[in-house]
Formats: structure tokens, C-alpha cells, sequence
């Protein structure tokens, strides 16, 4: 598994549908969830479509979905994905892996659930993002629920909820809480290939355990 640095002008052509896009913020908010999670993403999105602007397909578009804090609005939003380079921090391109994607990845089922989401407008759920993070106190003796554990509500949506359900909606992943899955744990899915690429950043950053955890562990 390797880090490589690109450029998106390269990577453009190359992005599909279920591929993941992390961040790694500067923002007060952005490094919380860093320091708490102990790793460099803070935030992640997903390209959703890829869009032919003319017939002879030289020239399109990506279009990512977040939930975050965009024009005024935060919770689920489609954007041109060329408009969030502007973003202050690294961004990471990580392409699902061929195989799943041929066997497992059902693109309209991925598009329509993640869509509807954009189209209700769902806000953003920081108090479930919080409890995501904040992992020690999510079981407590007995078998008993803690405090921190988020029990799985669709209703608002933190950025990595929201990718993770689109995977699971997808059939890429089995059944998971994907209330309980924060940025790091996404982009540590075993459903990545294995290199991914920076597209923007410091280079010495990078994702630890990129694509080494079985999904299943979050169906809890």
C-alpha cells in the first residue's frame, strides 16, 4: 500500500462513482476530530456522478457529496468536486477497489440513496459526529450502551454516516452502524485499492491503516 502525490487535473478522468475523498482540515473543528481519532482525517465526502459536458466525453465533471458547511447551508450537499480544491488542508483520492466495484457496488442504488439525501436536505448531525469520535465510552459493564454510542438515525447526517451508508446502500458492505463510523475508520475500509493518492497538502501526511479493516466490525 503506498501514498502517491497527484494532481487533480490527472486524476479527474480516472474518478468513479463510490470513490472517497478525504480531508484533513485546519479548522478548530477539523482538529478535534483529529485529536480525538488520532489520525490526519478529519473529514471525507464521496464522488457521486461523473458528468459529460459534450459528445465527444473529453470534458466533464466530478461531483461530490459531503455533509458539511458550504454557502450557508450545513448538512448533505452535491458540489462540483473541482470547487472544493480551494479547501484549506490535504485531500486524499481513494478509488474503491476493482472487484468490488464489479461485484458488489450497485451505482444506482448508491446514487439514488446518497441523492435523496441532498434533495431533503439533511442537516448536518454534530452531536452524533461527536459521539463517533469519542469511543471510550461507548460500552459500559454489562453489555450496557454508554454514553458515546450512537444508535443508527438517518434523520441528520455527520460526512462519514453518510459515505458509509451509501456504500452499505450500495452493497459494497455488509450491515453496519454507520452512525458509529468517523472519517479514519471509513478510509480504513478494506473496499479501497491499494495505493491512494494526495491530491493537495503537505506530502509528509498520510492515512495510517489505510484499506486494512474488515467493514463487519462496525455492525455493532
Amino acid at each position: 500500500m503506498a501514498m502517491h502525490s497527484i494532481s487533480y487535473q490527472d486524476a479527474r478522468p480516472r474518478m468513479q462513482a463510490g470513490d472517497v475523498i478525504a480531508f484533513g482540515g485546519k479548522g478548530n473543528f477539523s482538529e478535534i476530530i483529529k485529536m480525538a481519532t488520532r489520525a490526519e482525517v478529519s473529514h471525507v465526502g464521496a464522488v457521486l456522478q461523473t458528468q459529460v459536458r459534450d459528445g465527444s466525453g473529453e470534458r466533464f465533471f466530478n461531483q461530490v457529496i459531503e455533509s458539511t458547511t458550504l454557502h450557508g447551508f450545513s448538512g448533505v450537499q452535491v458540489s462540483r468536486f473541482s470547487d472544493r480544491l480551494t479547501y484549506e488542508g490535504e485531500i486524499w483520492w481513494l478509488p474503491l477497489r476493482s472487484d468490488v466495484r464489479r461485484n458488489r457496488f450497485d451505482q444506482g442504488a448508491f446514487y439514488d440513496f446518497l441523492f435523496n439525501q441532498a434533495k431533503k436536505r439533511k442537516p448536518y448531525d454534530m452531536p452524533q459526529a461527536i459521539g463517533s469520535a469519542l469511543d471510550a465510552l461507548d460500552k459500559l459493564p454489562f453489555g450496557i450502551e454508554g454514553p458515546t454510542y450512537n444508535r443508527e438515525d438517518f434523520s441528520k447526517f455527520f460526512c462519514s454516516e453518510l459515505v458509509a451508508a451509501g456504500l452499505e446502500a450500495a452493497g459494497s458492505v455488509g450491515r453496519v452502524n454507520a452512525s458509529e463510523v468517523t472519517p479514519i475508520d471509513l478510509c480504513r475500509w478494506s473496499v479501497y485499492e491499494s495505493d491512494y493518492y494526495m491530491l493537495k497538502g503537505d506530502p509528509e501526511k498520510s492515512i495510517s491503516r489505510h484499506n486494512t479493516l474488515d467493514p463487519s466490525l462496525w455492525n455493532v
